[in-house]
């Protein structure tokens, strides 16, 4: 069994399979590549998360019998050799693993395949990522969704029709194999930085207690709350699902047991969690119709052509959380100091550095995965393109928030902005929504610096430029 984004037994479809499909003794792998990690943008905390839950993993595993080993390649190049190497030296029959979709990872399975039929050996992959086999998905001219609301009501009308996909309970302890557990890392070489191991506990155990607590206690208001940062109103279980410590399945029979069984009426706030859940299916979907936005692309090509500003200066203070945006600042700085952002933050700050200062949506791209202990390449990039206008479902080009507006309408009283801004934890609510406020003399606080109104005009010029482009091009 080799595990990837699947750091959990229970509910784990090619673990499962492995477990029934072996007369004998099941193997657990895991491929340490912090080279491709690296170039794949994973941070200090992403990292630290995985090797956490690695090792609980490691330990519930052993308790069923089932050693984990690793091998360690610097990037996927290297991977499949090393599986094929130890399935001789362990002499096992076959490999079972869950798919993963981003460019990359597909390459290096299907030659993980190739080299098992090669040697005779038997190879298996499942769907697991995702809630449905979001593939089989299709427009009624049969392409690929590029629009949420119809693939929603395609989901929706597939799960309603076939049933939700049953849970599968853990495997039961196995016959002992003789054969001991890898050591799982404390850390790996060139991933130094702050980990935040009491703000994000480790292991599925841990997922399923802030499953539980959410839909008892949260999930009711999410509809109304899930866009107020200063709330605990989401369920925060974004790291789980990203490292597979959860599965969707699991999120999904949650959400519908605390519903009767519904899955599109009932509780707003189960509806409305539902359908975030399924905005995640979507995105990976997308990584499987259109692969170049696995390889640094815009979905839509033509906004390639964007001359974005590169201005490293401007864009080192909107990571620092030094705009002279209150609301924007706030969700830096509450990235960098705990490794999420909530997500009405996480768009206000891509639409201001897209938007407001014009800098390329890759260059934060990066960062936030730099940065987030639940990176997760599909959302991290759907989130990111839908802001800069260049995606898939895209904000129309002219949709550019007005953050103040923002602020003052998702953060009213100013208690997410006095958190992770406390140069500004004295002044009255008004004045943290409103440029003139934040502008007194004496705050240790940096001045906007911006003319909004003339950068709006800048990036209303540069897309209509583009689209009279693509108009005489017709």
């Amino acid at each position: 069994m080799w595990f990837r984004s699947d750091l959990r037994i229970s509910d784990n479809t090619a673990l499962n399979r492995a477990c029934e499909s072996a007369s004998d003794g099941v193997i657990a792998v895991f491929a340490l590549c912090p080279a491709q990690w690296s170039d794949h943008g994973w941070g200090s905390m992403k990292v630290d998360f995985v090797l956490r839950n690695l090792r609980i993993l490691s330990q519930y595993l052993d308790r069923i019998n089932i050693p984990l080993l690793l091998v360690r390649a610097p990037r996927f190049a290297a991977v499949p050799a090393k599986i094929l190497g130890l399935a001789k030296r362990q002499r096992c029959a076959g490999l079972f693993f869950n798919q993963e979709h981003e460019v990359n990872e597909k390459r290096r399975d299907e030659q993980v395949m190739k080299l098992f039929y090669q040697a005779g050996l038997a190879v298996q992959a499942f769907t697991d990522q995702t809630i449905l086999d979001v593939s089989r998905l299709r427009t009624g001219s049969g392409g690929w969704y590029t629009v949420f609301t119809p693939f929603k009501r395609r989901w929706l009308a597939t799960v309603q029709q076939e049933g939700p996909p049953p849970l599968r309970a853990g495997p039961r302890k196995r016959k002992a194999t003789g054969i001991r557990p890898d050591p799982v890392p404390e850390s790996l070489r060139g991933f130094s930085g702050p980990a935040r191991a009491g703000l994000w506990p480790a292991g599925e155990k841990e997922a399923h207690k802030r499953l539980r607590l959410f839909v008892s206690r949260r999930i009711d208001g999410y509809h109304m709350k899930r866009d107020l940062p200063g709330e605990p109103g989401t369920s925060e279980l974004s790291p789980y699902l990203a490292c597979g410590a959860l599965s969707g399945r699991q999120c999904l029979a949650a959400a519908m047991e605390a519903n009767d069984g519904r899955l599109d009426a009932g509780r707003k706030g189960v509806t409305t969690w539902i359908s975030e859940l399924i905005w995640r299916e979507f995105y990976r979907h997308v990584l499987m119709g259109f692969p170049r936005v696995c390889m640094d692309k815009p979905f839509r090509l033509e906004t390639d052509q964007l001359a974005w500003r590169e201005d490293e200066t401007q864009f080192r203070t909107w990571c620092e959380g030094r705009t002279g945006v209150p609301i924007v600042d706030a969700g830096m700085r509450q990235l960098t100091r705990t490794g999420w952002m909530h997500n009405r933050a996480r768009m206000i700050a891509a639409m201001f550095l897209t938007k407001d200062l014009f800098i390329d949506w890759r260059w934060g791209e990066r960062y936030f995965m730099q940065h987030l202990v639940d990176g997760d390449f599909a959302s991290n990039n759907g989130g990111w393109q839908w802001c800069a206008s260049t995606g898939t479902d895209a904000a129309p080009y002219f949709r550019i928030f007005n953050p103040f507006s923002q602020s003052g309408r998702y953060d009213p009283d100013g208690a997410y902005i006095r958190r992770f801004v406390p140069e500004l934890a004295g002044l009255p609510a008004d004045a943290l929504h409103d440029p003139r406020g934040i502008a007194a003399p004496g705050l240790k606080y940096p001045a906007l610096g911006l003319d909004r109104a003339a950068c709006r005009a800048r990036v209303l010029s540069a897309f209509k430029k583009l689209r009279r482009q693509k108009l005489t091009k017709r």
